[in-house]
């Protein structure tokens, strides 16, 4: 029998998409928890999928895996346009939701997620699996300490190299654009110094450029940001860069810190740190975020502990990426209807 609060998880996937071997059956593994189920578009898919990772059954459909009454918690890694609409449906029937980033489309339907989440009593969360690394972890001690003295300027930038035209992350219908799949981190980890700097920061300006061939669609999107505190931010973004850049830096009055990937810690898991004293560099571990990320959550629904990321916060990065759409000329997302 298990320990009193560390009974595994019950999972059940939505979909075979490629991130869920990374985002979840490797981190179920390492915690001892269950995939008791996946379900996709197509059978065959879930049942390759269900042969390569070990998950106990196969559904035909996502609302007959939602029916099962052994899964508790469902992970929803669909396209972005179906996050909103199934992270619904999850919490209509009962189920604990761990959802990737964005929750939903735009910040109305996001407002939606939060009043179901509210109504089901259950526990919610939006994959910003970096923040439970200690790579972002001590970012913010570096703060907290008082070493890179008063926080004046945040940069960060989440850029990969173009996915294929026809991938659905530059789709309109189904809420693509690089926002959504990058920009929603930089803004997030800037949203996430709040503390430091006086409070929430409000959107100063926006500019982006549109995919050729994908009409709606950001290619790319600089945000700049400012805080109650003074300092200010730039969140940048670009699903067509030359090459993998997630980099975080902080700028404070004594000194300043450097997270050369902080997205994806697991690849690069230094900090440098620059002061008067000198530079140092700091080796925070490669274990996975997402590994991380999914201890979080076992810990919130199995022991009630604490979780920084719920619906709540969701709405205000959906609002902050809404408005940052708006100034660089674009639309928000549209909502998918099932």
């Amino acid at each position: 029998m298990s320990e009193p609060g560390r009974e595994p998880l019950r999972i059940g996937i939505l979909g075979a998409a490629r991130i869920t071997e990374r985002a979840l059956v490797e981190p179920a593994r390492a915690g001892g928890h269950r995939v008791v189920a996946v379900a996709a578009r197509e059978r065959g898919r879930a049942e390759s999928f269900a042969a390569r990772h070990g998950v106990e059954r196969v559904h035909d459909s996502y609302a007959g895996l939602l029916a099962d009454p052994e899964v508790e918690v469902v992970y929803n890694p669909l396209a972005n346009g179906l996050h909103g609409p199934w992270n619904l449906a999850a919490l209509a029937a009962g189920k604990h939701v761990l959802t990737e980033k964005p929750s939903a489309s735009n910040a109305e339907e996001a407002a939606e997620v939060r009043e179901a989440v509210a109504k089901a009593g259950a526990v919610f969360m939006e994959g910003f699996h970096y923040l439970f690394h200690p790579v972002t972890r001590r970012l913010h001690e570096l703060l907290d300490s008082g070493e890179l003295g008063e926080l004046r300027r945040v940069e960060t930038l989440v850029a990969i190299p173009a996915p294929a035209d026809a991938d659905p992350r530059w789709s309109l219908p189904l809420a693509g654009g690089a926002v959504m799949d990058l920009g929603c981190y930089s803004l997030h980890a800037v949203r996430m110094l709040a503390p430091w700097a006086g409070g929430a920061p409000r959107l100063v300006s926006a500019r982006g450029g549109e995919r050729a061939g994908a009409p709606g669609v950001d290619e790319w999107l600089d945000a700049e940001l400012a805080f109650p505190g003074g300092a200010s931010a730039s969140a940048r973004c670009h699903m067509a860069y030359g090459e993998l850049e997630m980099s975080c830096r902080l700028v404070g009055s004594r000194g300043e810190a450097l997270a050369p990937n902080f997205v994806l810690p697991h690849l690069d898991d230094r900090v440098v740190v620059r002061t008067p004293d000198g530079e140092r560099t700091e080796h925070l571990g490669t274990r996975s975020s997402y590994t991380y990320q999914l201890d979080a959550l076992a810990a919130r629904i199995r022991r009630d502990a604490a979780l920084p990321l719920d619906a709540d916060d969701a709405l205000a990065t959906m609002q902050l990426i809404d408005e940052a759409y708006r100034a660089a000329g674009f639309e928000p997302r549209p909502r998918t209807t099932l």
